[in-house]
């Protein structure tokens, strides 16, 4: 295709990431052209002088430009200037590249079949893990494995504040505050804390490893808001660390796909990834195991994934917006994500009375929860003893009918929390 003439619409960290990538002496400055820009704010100072650059105040007629051949979507959100925008590209038969997951995960099938309907490719190594080239890995070389899981830390914010609590025994609202004052959180941090923005990552994810197309409303997601210290030492003296796992799994002709935290194993390779960084982990058959670790996030590492995807489309890559290992032989997404044979580690508060123990370990029993490890921390006052127990593999249905029960026992003086055990 030799040089692109490209569009670029948001000019945030992101895109101005990418103009010094587009301006500067690497090979992208050689394969694009910047032939137009569109954002907020004209006037704004940037690090790159876009003076000489033709302006677009809207990002939808920047998009239909006759004078690019490729749209560069960075303004981010799922409805809005964004989908119209992209969806005007796609409609004109120009390529599209983005690093927009919450678009893609909720709207890939409708803008792949756009794509394909015009001849036009969707490029978004940038919307999943920043600078870690999982898409490409996925899609490309692992091309010819069966895809048994995909796993990771994909939220850089959450990352951090496990991690902060972990090594400071500080609280969730601590750290987040400290996080927030950083710039690792934003001022409104619930797509983050929420499991949300990981959920968008691992819905396309999943549509590349299982074949199909994101299925973001059957993930199940839970974030990190009911997270305290005392889960962390509890997962300390286990052997365990908390992450946020997002996973998307091959269970018979299934995928099971979930974002909650869960404990891993001290040795496995996720639980080693701290602070902001984020980390993939790919289980497939032939090659086995491959873990990718990397940052997630900021100007350099997301700009370089999409600068990427702009020197293939230069080359003329082209492939199906969602094809991967699993493409021929799609699997359906399982709604609930409830696990059929998991441990799990479970923490109660409950009153200081006599007989609430015989209660606890009798329902438990009574829906065939087998405990591993029971552990009663020391009163935090004369109403509220705090538990900590761990399963032998289980249903995890059988597991929340036996807290139901326990609530309703009036045995209970919070809500438990339960998070799985991985090795």
């Amino acid at each position: 295709m030799g040089v692109l003439r490209i569009g670029i619409a948001g000019l945030g960290t992101v895109g101005g990431g990418l103009l010094k990538l587009a301006y500067g002496q690497g090979p992208l400055a050689s394969t694009v052209k910047v032939m137009g820009v569109s954002a907020r704010t004209r006037g704004r100072t940037r690090e790159v002088d876009i003076s000489t650059i033709a302006w677009f105040d809207d990002p939808v007629a920047l998009a239909k430009s006759p004078d690019i051949d490729v749209f560069v979507e960075l303004m981010g959100g799922s409805e809005g200037s964004a989908k119209a925008a992209v969806e005007a590209a796609l409609s004109a038969g120009k390529h599209v590249v983005t690093a927009n997951k919450a678009l893609l995960a909720e709207h890939g099938a409708a803008l792949a079949a756009l794509a394909a309907a015009n001849g036009a490719e969707i490029r978004y190594e940038a919307a999943v893990a920043g600078g870690i080239p999982v898409i490409k890995a996925l899609r490309e070389g692992l091309a010819a494995n069966h895809i048994l899981a995909v796993s990771g830390v994909l939220n850089g914010t959450c990352n951090y504040i496990l991690t902060e609590m972990d090594h400071t025994g500080r609280s969730f609202g601590e750290v987040l505050a400290d996080a927030q004052r950083l710039g690792y959180a934003e001022a409104d941090p619930t797509l983050d804390v929420s499991g949300a923005d990981a959920g968008h990552k691992l819905a396309i994810l999943s549509a590349i490893a299982f074949g199909g197309a994101p299925n973001f409303k059957a993930l199940r997601l839970e974030g990190i808001q009911a997270i305290e210290p005392i889960d962390l030492e509890s997962a300390k003296f286990l052997g365990r660390r908390v992450k946020l796992l997002a996973k998307a799994a091959r269970v018979g002709d299934q995928v099971i796909q979930s974002v909650r935290p869960t404990l891993l194993a001290q040795d496995h390779p996720i639980a080693r990834v701290n602070g902001p960084l984020n980390a993939v982990v790919i289980d497939a058959d032939p090659v086995g195991r491959l873990s990718l670790v990397g940052a997630g996030a900021g100007a350099g590492p997301t700009a370089s994934a999409v600068a990427g995807d702009l020197i293939d489309l230069s080359h003329e890559d082209s492939r199906p917006v969602f094809s991967g290992p699993g493409q021929a032989n799609q699997l359906t997404a399982a709604t609930g994500g409830l696990l059929a044979n998991s441990k799990f580690y479970v923490r109660l508060r409950v009153p200081d009375r006599a007989g609430t123990i015989a209660k606890i370990t009798d329902t438990l029993a009574k829906h065939l929860v087998s405990i591993e490890s029971f552990l009663q921390k020391p009163p935090e006052d004369a109403a509220r003893v705090p538990i900590v127990l761990t399963t032998q593999p289980m249903a995890e249905q059988d597991l929340l009918d036996a807290l139901a029960e326990l609530s309703r026992l009036d045995v209970l003086v919070e809500a438990p929390v339960l998070m799985p055990l991985e090795d």
